[in-house]
């Protein structure tokens, strides 16, 4: 049998992993558009690279990874992803996925803290950076899972999660997606092949996830309304019950307090105990650059969050904060509409600064200027490094300000990723701090 692994990033390592051992005489190729592979390769497996597309790739199973798109695979061949193989291979059908585009991360986490809290052993995989193949074996037929699931892992997906929790959804990954209709709808299929007695949870102020949810059959539990899980009082409700207060969510937001309540929604079946709930809640400090503070200097705090490659991001991380705020912004492209975000800092006077950077820098700062905010934006595309831009960015500052880095774009083309980002936002503010 000839197995044809698209890119061997960490979600395919773990596939071949997975395979290698229920199919003992498979022969395996890694193919890539890249000229070598991104990690190591196993004794014996074969690379082919410099490939425009893998159309021209036979084998009799491919593995598509998640950034390669279906629409480059030759269409005759038999494809599947690790998300589809650990959905097919589970040893529980206890399986809670959580897709939007943002947010899912931390609601994740917050749904994994509160099902521990209720003694129920958890196991978190998928795109927050444990492979879900790879911890397979270690899951037992009581357990829970919680996958946060990309629209990447979706896109093909033919089995939808026991509890689906749908969080906000705004244009993303446009670069890779045709367009909008593609996107949603491959957001769609966390729920697509639910029964009636499934669970679906989503963001009831959404109109695309509430679109998503109007079309399933699973029964339906929505978030920010006071049919379903909400804030009232300082509270969180489930529909009239009263449950724990707000003060136990540890994170900064009151978008954090929407992430909250859809973790309550989705762990309701099993765990329902507003002391459990709180617990769970509050034994959650946050995830690395998400919106965390990393340092204080001269009395302005830094905040990395730059997680945020979505101007509604960027728009909750400046929703966060009552002071005045710097607003760091920019990076590589993903076809998203910055409209939104200039016209909420329009509105927003404590936003006293925007540094724009990055390749679409200057693509965001016209945007601002044409919302007449041209006097608050610093375009800085030119600054090669972090640390010019955090000093920059304290040059700016005065004592009870608070600096973000909030990009709203991806991070590729100045770091290797978000976390590279974030890492040399925090050694640039620990510079400062020198």
């Amino acid at each position: 049998m000839n197995i044809a692994l698209l890119g061997y990033n960490i979600e395919n390592a773990s596939v071949y992993d997975f395979l290698k051992s229920t199919h003992t005489e498979a022969n395996f190729t890694v193919y890539d558009q890249a000229d070598s592979p991104a990690r190591d390769l196993p004794e014996g497996v074969d690379f082919v690279g410099g490939l425009d597309s893998f159309m021209e790739v036979e084998a009799d199973l491919v593995i598509r990874s998640p950034g390669v798109s279906p629409h480059k695979i030759n269409p005759a061949v038999k494809v599947t992803t690790a998300t589809q193989l650990f959905f097919e291979n589970s040893p529980t059908s206890n399986i809670i996925g959580v897709t939007g585009s943002k947010g899912k991360g931390t609601t994740c986490s917050l749904i994994a803290s509160i099902m521990r809290a209720g003694g129920h052993k958890t196991h978190l995989v998928g795109n927050i950076g444990q492979p879900a193949l790879g911890e397979i074996n270690n899951i037992t037929p009581g357990d829970v899972v919680v996958y946060e699931l990309s629209s990447f892992q979706l896109w093909d997906l033919t089995i939808s999660p026991r509890t689906a929790v749908i969080l906000m959804i705004e244009p993303d990954h446009l670069d890779v997606h045709a367009d909008m209709n593609e996107y949603v709808g491959a957001k769609s299929h966390i729920t697509a092949y639910q029964s009636s007695d499934d669970r679906l949870v989503y963001q009831s102020r959404n109109s695309l996830t509430s679109a998503i949810a109007a079309a399933s059959v699973a029964s339906k539990v929505p978030v920010s309304s006071p049919e379903g899980v909400d804030v009232r009082d300082g509270y969180f409700w489930y529909h009239e019950q009263k449950l724990c207060s707000i003060s136990h969510v540890k994170l900064q937001g009151s978008h954090n307090l929407d992430n909250a309540a859809a973790a309550i929604a989705a762990c309701w079946s099993l765990v329902s105990e507003p002391a459990i709930l709180g617990a769970g809640l509050e034994a959650f400090a946050g995830l690395d650059h998400r919106l965390k503070q990393v340092g204080a200097v001269g009395d302005v705090d830094y905040y990395d969050d730059s997680i945020a490659t979505t101007p509604g991001s960027a728009i909750a991380s400046i929703k966060s904060f009552d002071q005045p705020k710097i607003l760091i912004v920019g990076g590589s492209d993903k076809g998203a509409d910055y409209q939104p975000l200039a016209e909420v800092i329009a509105d927003t006077k404590s936003v006293k600064l925007v540094i724009t950077i990055g390749a679409n820098g200057n693509a965001i700062a016209d945007v601002l200027a044409q919302a007449g905010l041209d006097e608050r934006v610093s375009r800085q595309s030119d600054l090669s490094s972090m640390d010019s831009i955090v000093e920059l960015a304290s040059q700016s500052a005065d004592a009870g300000d608070v600096v973000i880095l909030s990009p709203a774009a991806a991070s590729f083309d100045m770091f290797k990723s978000y976390k590279d980002r974030g890492d040399q936002f925090i050694a640039a503010v620990n510079n400062l701090e020198r």
